[in-house]
């Protein structure tokens, strides 16, 4: 969410970032925006003088019939201030009433003005037109045929999907056994990996937050086709502990001493996945619920870039303990959600298809996330400004056991578990196929 009076002051760069974004449907909300504030502060200032004539006719009206107790010939100028006063007083509810529609209408508009981008986003529509940066590892394709991922975890008894659609539809799953055991072994390591080597403070969040506070930390487009809503209560179910952990922070004033804030938390995560990509039915890719480690920042202005570039280092190096090959992936202008800055994909090699997969997303969203919950940061000269927000994922799976257990399975259908998750699976460095 931009700074109104910088729309008010920069309209052609504002649409010609929309333009970049490829949204030109919302050029003509500057314009009408810009339009509406004009007249909200015309409404504002008359206002204000109203009130400022209103205090003195006030006074007046006092002295006069303070006066008519004396001189009965002033109680004919008494009653005329008198009825002067409330007809300012209807004039006043009126542009009170005015103003209350205008800031609506204004808040409207400017929660879908899409934020500035950074100058260092390439230009594209779409996914399509998104960048690969740089590659960390060698992707192999070994000689045996990789299975399905589902395949491999059936060999395991590792998950049940039929159990799954009939207790609660497609989307969801049973896991069980040694691979229910790897995907918690590879939360814990995610969350000591962010606590030890990283230094952040753990957090768990509550996994439902109030509809004020999904409209501070996401657009309307994506709370619509993510988000489930709790029937009846103004409660919602977290897509992302994201979601929850920037809301921790809504309306405080946050003196720059305790900043940086770097945190990492573990949260479920629920998701419609309305739209084009939909839900997939034989696996665990996308799917309704998944479990996540995530890590956010808030931060001074200055220093969310450089946030930016530690947080996606951070899951480069922890895929990379796993020996997981991945690589870092620019999203491009038209790929970015209207609240964020820049933002990358980490994607991990699948030996099964020859590609890269998202298994992380790290976003600088700037001011945008700040300004809607109102987190801002006290300075040392006592003036209040707006905080940066940031976040990345650590680990989401299961949707990463799909990278874990392809590039770790053996031509004989076991899978190596990797050194760093050997601790938490009970000293294990293989998982062996039961059938």
């Amino acid at each position: 969410m931009l700074d109104l009076r910088f729309v008010r002051e920069n309209p052609d760069a504002v649409k010609e970032n929309i333009r970049k974004k490829f949204q030109e449907d919302k050029l003509p909300l500057v314009d009408e925006v810009i339009a509406l504030d004009a007249e909200n502060r015309a409404a504002v200032s008359e206002a204000n003088s109203l009130r400022a004539a209103r205090n003195a006719l006030s006074k007046q009206v006092g002295m006069l019939m303070g006066q008519a107790k004396k001189d009965p010939s002033k109680a004919a100028e008494a009653e005329a201030v008198k009825a002067q006063v409330a007809a300012q007083a209807d004039r006043l509810r009126e542009l009170e009433a005015k103003e209350s529609e205008l800031d609506e209408k204004i808040t409207k508009i400017m929660m879908v003005i899409p934020q500035m981008i950074d100058a260092s986003v390439p230009i594209g529509p779409n996914d399509s037109a998104n960048v690969e940066v740089q590659r960390f590892g060698e992707p192999a394709v070994p000689e045996f045929e990789i299975p399905y991922h589902t395949e491999i975890m059936e060999r395991f008894d590792g998950i049940d999907l039929d159990a799954a659609r009939r207790v609660a539809g497609n989307g969801f799953y049973y896991l069980q056994g040694d691979i229910a055991r790897l995907h918690e072994a590879v939360l814990a390591y995610a969350r000591d990996f962010m606590i030890d080597k990283k230094g952040f403070t753990y957090v768990i969040p509550p996994f439902m937050i109030h509809g004020n506070v999904v409209q501070g930390v996401m657009s309307f487009a994506d709370m619509e086709a993510m988000m489930y809503k709790i029937e009846g209560e103004d409660l919602y179910l977290i897509g992302t502990s994201e979601h929850s952990m920037i809301g921790k922070f809504i309306g405080q004033i946050i003196p720059e001493s305790r900043l940086p804030q770097t945190l990492t938390s573990y949260s479920p995560c629920f998701r419609k996945e309305k739209g084009s990509h939909g839900i997939e039915e034989r696996g665990v890719y996308r799917i309704h619920q998944f479990e996540k480690q995530e890590m956010i920042v808030v931060c001074k202005p200055q220093d969310s870039m450089q946030w930016y570039e530690k947080l996606w280092q951070n899951s480069v190096e922890l895929f990379r303990s796993m020996d997981i090959p991945v690589r870092q992936l620019e999203c491009c202008s038209g790929d970015l959600a209207d609240l964020k800055v820049k933002s990358c994909d980490i994607e991990a090699w699948s030996p099964r298809q020859k590609k890269y997969f998202e298994v992380c997303s790290c976003s600088n969203l700037g001011d945008a996330q700040a300004r809607r919950l109102k987190i801002r940061i006290k300075g040392e000269d006592g003036k209040n400004y707006l905080a940066h927000t940031l976040n990345n994922t650590v680990a989401a799976p299961p949707r990463m056991l799909i990278a874990l257990l392809e590039n770790n399975l053996e031509a004989d259908g076991s899978v190596k578990i990797p050194a760093v998750l050997q601790p938490y699976m009970g000293g294990k460095q293989r998982l062996v196929p039961k059938h």
